[in-house]
């Protein structure tokens, strides 16, 4: 009998199919001879943090009902590098491989494993910093167009467009405590409206 293995299959959008993939995982278990006792497919975006049906190759993995997940390509199953290192190393504390169709084979308690656990959290820590130099330059650019970065003094866009509404529920008799609750703002917010229109009137 060979491993226990999980087949998971994953596309993006609702107009693709995951039945080419899971052709092609299941003949490349036979030949690998591995013992296929669960497939999942699912649809979902690659970036989507909430994938119902990974999260369940996951909780097999780690009652110890699978020794490998069988996937096309690992793009398939991490949400980005940092993600699939996670999986990674969370799969290695149950004795569970990743396997790519490719041939790549993710076990972090050999060497090879190690290794590319090391190159996979190097290309994440490049991932960040990327970004971060990305947003960074981002803001300096708005800056040196002399745009004002976040709420400026004196704005209050949630307050200024309830305050019609506050004024009139005022009017109509409600409490600030009322209002308040009703409306999803603190009372204090609802005092400050009315103290300004008063101002204002």
């Amino acid at each position: 009998m060979g491993q226990r293995a999980a087949i998971y299959a994953r596309v993006s959008t609702s107009d693709q199919s995951c039945e080419r993939q899971v052709a092609e995982l299941t003949a490349f278990a036979e030949r690998g001879g591995y013992d296929v006792v669960s497939t999942f497919k699912e649809t979902a975006s690659g970036i989507k943090a909430n994938r119902a049906e990974r999260s369940k190759v996951i909780a097999l993995a780690q009652a110890r009902k699978i020794d490998v997940v069988l996937v096309s390509e690992l793009s398939r199953w991490g949400r980005s590098t940092q993600d699939l290192l996670d999986t990674l190393n969370r799969m290695a504390g149950w004795k569970v491989s990743i396997v790519a169709m490719s041939g790549m084979t993710f076990e972090l308690g050999t060497p090879h494993g190690r290794m590319m656990a090391t190159m996979l959290a190097g290309i994440a820590q490049f991932e960040r910093d990327l970004l971060s130099e990305r947003v960074k330059s981002g803001l300096a650019a708005a800056r040196a167009r002399g745009k004002k970065l976040g709420r400026q003094p004196g704005q209050r866009p949630k307050s200024d467009k309830l305050a019609p509404k506050v004024v009139e529920l005022v009017a109509d008799g409600r409490s600030y405590r009322w209002i308040a609750r009703d409306l999803g703002i603190s009372k204090n917010t609802v005092g400050e409206i009315i103290k300004r229109h008063r101002q204002s009137s």
